[in-house]
């Protein structure tokens, strides 16, 4: 292959990591909207235990059934414990968040994602992040804190950060530390693969933590909404998410691949709009409109591996 096909191949891509982050985004916000309806029913723990013990059968069924990947044991298997446990920390905790807050709120915390994770790449996989990327992170998020707040400035200096996002936070540190890991553990296998092992890590640690809890939950009499939302997470935002940002983080740096998170607050505000919650308002749009210039240019710069 010569250089020139080599870039063409690359640069491609990079333009498909950049859409299916997009895609990424909108399925991460219906985690929100959608996780809140099932919440109040089953708890956190057993809720995504279910469903990440879906995702990993449903991942295992494709990457070695349909797509025929070869089924051999990881080498190094103690990468997937660590990512496994960190994805663990950030679900369980985003659940446990959402019995005690809003959406909108708990999607204003993984705001700070992108930031953290500009500094976490940087330590793990010496990844950095010049001016320019910074100055589009930071447009990007005050966009983003803008559509949280829908526009209201008294809103945001009356922001007082409860105990659902401070536990949320937690999970964000978390998601922030993974991110950059996905590449320094990356050793060749493709993105299906790499996802099947993670899900399955994943499930493993919150099945092994919640076990009891798990035994305890009544699965037979649980009201019909919950299992939609939980079929929804296992395969959204779980399954097909897992493979893009497997498949991103190999192809972007990792600030720009959480940088997506940034227009997950505005998708968040769309689904509440859809499932009756309201409309938002122009000024709203406005920063839902700087969130996404934001982004553009911040897809729109060259690629820092």
């Amino acid at each position: 292959m010569t250089d020139t096909t080599s870039r063409a191949a690359g640069s491609s891509q990079r333009r498909l990591a950049h859409l299916g982050m997009l895609l990424f985004a909108a399925l991460i916000a219906g985690s929100f909207t959608f996780g809140a309806a099932a919440v109040p029913y089953l708890a956190p723990v057993p809720l995504n235990a279910l469903r990440f013990v879906m995702a990993s059968l449903l991942m295992g069924a494709f990457a070695f059934g349909v797509a025929r990947q070869k089924f051999a044991w990881p080498k190094a298997p103690w990468r997937f414990g660590i990512t496994g446990f960190l994805t663990a920390v950030y679900f369980v905790t985003m659940f446990i968040a959402l019995t005690m807050t809003l959406p909108v709120a708990t999607s204003a915390v993984y705001t700070l994602v992108p930031i953290m994770t500009a500094l976490t790449g940087l330590l793990i996989v010496g990844q950095r992040s010049g001016p320019p990327v910074l100055l589009s992170l930071l447009l990007a998020g005050i966009g983003a804190i803008w559509v949280i707040f829908r526009g209201d400035l008294d809103a945001l200096l009356r922001f007082d950060v409860g105990t659902g996002e401070l536990i949320y936070f937690v999970g964000c540190v978390a998601y922030a530390i993974y991110t950059p890991l996905l590449r320094r553990y990356n050793r060749g296998e493709s993105a299906l693969v790499l996802s099947f092992w993670t899900l399955t890590g994943t499930a493993a640690c919150i099945v092994l933590y919640g076990l009891p809890g798990i035994l305890a939950t009544d699965w037979l009499h649980l009201p019909p909404v919950v299992w939609w939302v939980v079929v929804y997470l296992a395969v959204g935002p779980t399954a097909i998410c897992f493979f893009l940002i497997q498949f991103a983080s190999v192809h972007l740096p990792a600030a720009k691949v959480v940088a997506y998170g940034y227009i997950v607050p505005a998708f968040v505000i769309v689904l509440e709009g859809f499932v009756g919650h309201g409309w938002t308002s122009l000024s709203v749009a406005a920063g839902a409109a700087i969130t996404v210039l934001g982004l553009a240019v911040l897809a729109a710069l060259p690629e820092r591996n």
